[in-house]
């Protein structure tokens, strides 16, 4: 077997992805004592992993999307007019949850080292989803806030301790699938959202409770459930997944171990010694990662912003409150397939830059078609490419980053910067995305003064 490639000391970077192979873990000599890896059995392990894992996580982030960005909705159901809240009010609301949300993404990365994901990240569903039920329950602007500021902190490392999850089950050039896979669930969460938010709505006046309070109250309650299922289904590490026989275990964590792919070889007990210098590596050693934060900020203001704020912009066109939350659904549904294929793109010509420019492109020009278009319907076909291209960037970006640091908590660190500087723009978002009146633009590149849409 191969000895772990987090041995404690410093481990090289390996070399980086578009252009070069990765740095093998055996040495010469080793590889002459070692069986190949059947290749059969190892397509049989990674497709059990891929059906057993990728839906758990994918799942933890639809939900954790969804009861953050199900506001929106909320808001399109009565909730401002219910807490008597302004425009600046739903803004500084949609702020706050991104306050503690960034403050907990590195502390709750590092402390998944020490825990391990199947604990770590259970348990943070299982909290944010009670909280998210309890907004149901407020009767005031300040309880809200306090609502959303628990929701931002409990929710904080889900997204960053995922990638750093599938980054230890997953070679880097098989990884970028997978991730959309999991991203891109955001997009069914945003179709999902509008569809969900069509139905409970209709509950409003059950038991006294406005239709806003039902779609907090009951996608609240099924994350907790989900989150208490899933305490016993998150396997801690790749030897750790039971359902693989020896074999198939065996070739897996080799075949990782060969692709430099992290904690691979351990038992759910990690060898690698925490140190700080490896935390202050990933800022002095390392500036890919920083070059990364600035394109990761602005995806995080389009993709926050569409997010909180699509349901609003649909019904600045016109549309009635039900027929509103139905037509959020198509723009989702389009960018959940383009971010497969792009991702399996991406991974089979090992580059991540020319996707993410052309994602990027994608979006820039379904916001200079909205802001010159006078046409409500164009205006509405010009969401569909902003969603698109939005959505899809993120996973180009984040494997990329996530790909090239190692070893372990040099990567966990990575991956907070990255998820740091895309939430940072979520912050940004929710004051470029105001309120939509008649024929007003959505603001989305442009500042308003607060007394504007007062």
């Amino acid at each position: 077997m191969p000895t772990s490639l987090s041995s404690g000391g410093r481990s090289p970077t390996p070399n980086k992805e578009d252009g070069s192979d990765a740095i093998p873990s055996l040495r010469g000599d080793d590889r002459e004592h070692i069986h190949p890896i059947d290749p059969k059995v190892l397509r049989r392990a990674t497709l059990k992993t891929d059906l057993y894992l990728i839906p758990i996580v994918g799942m933890f982030y639809l939900l954790s999307f969804l009861d953050r960005s199900n506001i929106g909705n909320a808001r399109v159901a009565g909730l401002t007019k219910s807490l008597h809240m302004t425009t600046n009010q739903f803004s500084t609301a949609l702020t706050i949850t991104y306050v503690p949300y960034i403050l907990m993404e590195l502390p709750m990365n590092l402390l998944m080292k020490r825990l391990g994901a199947n604990v770590t990240l259970p348990i943070m569903v299982v909290l944010w989803g009670m909280v998210c039920a309890c907004q149901g329950a407020v009767h005031s602007y300040h309880g809200l806030l306090v609502c959303r500021f628990f929701l931002g902190a409990l929710e904080g490392g889900l997204f960053p301790g995922i990638v750093l999850l599938l980054s230890t089950f997953y070679k880097r050039h098989a990884m970028q699938v997978r991730f959309a896979m999991m991203f891109s669930v955001t997009s069914l969460a945003g179709a999902f959202s509008g569809i969900l938010a069509f139905g409970i709505q209709n509950l409003h006046g059950k038991r006294g409770i406005a239709g806003w309070q039902w779609i907090f109250i009951l996608e609240g309650v099924f994350t907790v459930v989900f989150g208490l299922v899933t305490c016993f289904l998150v396997p801690a590490s790749p030897r750790n997944i039971k359902f693989l026989t020896e074999e198939e275990r065996e070739a897996y964590c080799r075949d990782l171990a060969d692709d430099w792919s992290g904690d691979a070889d351990t038992d759910g007990k990690y060898d690698e010694v925490f140190r700080w210098s490896e935390v202050a590596s990933a800022f002095t050693d390392a500036p890919h990662v920083l070059m990364l934060a600035l394109p990761l900020f602005f995806s995080g203001v389009t993709l926050f912003g569409l997010a909180n704020f699509t349901p609003t912009i649909v019904s600045a066109l016109g549309h009635s409150p039900n027929r509103t939350q139905l037509l959020t659904v198509p723009p989702y549904a389009c960018s959940f397939v383009f971010s497969i294929v792009s991702a399996y793109l991406c991974d089979k010509y090992k580059n991540r830059g020319v996707m993410a420019t052309f994602c990027a492109l994608l979006a820039a020009a379904g916001y200079a078609i909205f802001l010159g278009s006078k046409d409500k319907n164009t205006d509405y076909g010009a969401l569909y490419l902003q969603i698109i291209g939005s959505y899809a960037i993120a996973p180009c970006l984040s494997t990329w980053n996530a790909n090239n640091v190692q070893p372990h908590y040099r990567r966990a660190t990575a991956v907070a910067i990255a998820f740091v500087a895309t939430n940072i723009g979520g912050i940004v978002s929710t004051w470029l995305f105001t309120d939509l009146r008649g024929s007003i633009k959505q603001p989305a590149l442009t500042w308003h003064s607060r007394s504007a849409w007062q």
